[in-house]
């Protein structure tokens, strides 16, 4: 048996989570095309007859403008040193860029047994591919490269079987009904962030918070959720909230309706927005909504 722990790490947008939401068969981590959507360590567990990964979905790499931002970095390299393997995710539509093999090479140089996932190769041309890999080789880039694409499902037994021969052998460190170390209150709150992310424009997403401050079952079976979207500006909640609340009352009931589908139950879902400017600034305030606890 086979197990421990890997880093899954790469810049912003490289399909990260969604790789690690499709090898462990669940969502466990919430995906948009906008960097930042990951802000804190997720943990995903797969559990095979002959091994367990519980991978580590890291925020992505992306230049620090905030203390919010530079504590997400630290998150990285802070996990970066303390797992069994690293899975470096590059976007292969995007191309590969020498920033991708100097990280590559930094992430290498840490000891730890290292991979690489060239995703979403089912959008790239693939006269490409042979191109991207020589180019790493030639930057000095000495690790096993496996293109996949997470979307088509391609390449991912392969690269599900290179992560597991890096592992140490050990007992399971997570039992086989666990999929991820987070609770259905953090999935809530991120769900609604995931919507916001997804419906909003590009400057008003990164500076929300979500803060579920009601998550009681009813006897029925039923869900009452309540929770505060967390803005920095009274211009963005405006923007939020929309005319005559249209807006919010859209994007929660985008968000409820994959809440009742993660919890498997009715939901009934209050929402209130709120400011505090200048959160992302404001290490008390980052703690208090939930951002860099283990």
């Amino acid at each position: 048996m086979r197990s421990g722990t890997v880093a899954v790490i790469g810049r912003a947008n490289a399909g990260k989570s969604t790789l690690i939401n499709v090898l462990v068969g669940e969502k466990v981590a919430i995906v948009s095309p906008k960097p930042q959507t990951t802000r804190d360590r997720i943990l995903g567990v797969l559990t095979r007859e002959a091994y367990q990964i519980a991978f580590v979905d890291t925020p992505g790499i992306y230049k620090s403008r905030n203390v919010l931002t530079e504590d997400m970095m630290k998150t990285t390299e802070t996990t970066s040193r303390d797992v069994d393997a690293i899975l470096y995710v590059l976007d292969g539509h995007a191309g590969v860029r020498e920033e991708d093999a100097q990280l590559i090479r930094k992430y290498a140089s840490l000891g730890v047994p290292l991979l690489v996932a060239l995703t979403k190769t089912d959008i790239m041309p693939a006269e490409n591919l042979p191109a991207e890999v020589k180019f790493l080789a030639d930057a000095g880039v000495e690790a096993d490269i496996y293109p996949v694409s997470a979307r088509r499902g391609r390449g991912l037994k392969k690269l599900e079987e290179g992560i597991a021969a890096m592992l140490p052998e050990g007992d399971k460190l997570f039992p086989d009904d666990v999929v991820s170390d987070r609770s259905e209150k953090f999935m809530i709150a991120e769900l609604m962030r995931e919507k916001i992310l997804l419906k909003y424009d590009e400057e008003i997403p990164h500076g929300v918070a979500v803060v579920v401050h009601t998550f009681k079952r009813r006897e029925n079976g039923t869900y009452e959720i309540g929770l505060d979207i967390i803005c920095e500006k009274q211009a963005h909640k405006a923007i939020l909230i929309g005319k005559q609340g249209r807006a919010l009352k859209e994007t929660a009931s985008f968000a409820r309706q994959d809440m009742e589908k993660f919890l498997g139950a009715k939901v009934f879902l209050t929402t209130y927005v709120k400011v505090r400017e200048d959160w992302r600034d404001s290490e008390r305030l980052i703690k208090e909504f939930g951002y860099g606890e283990d």
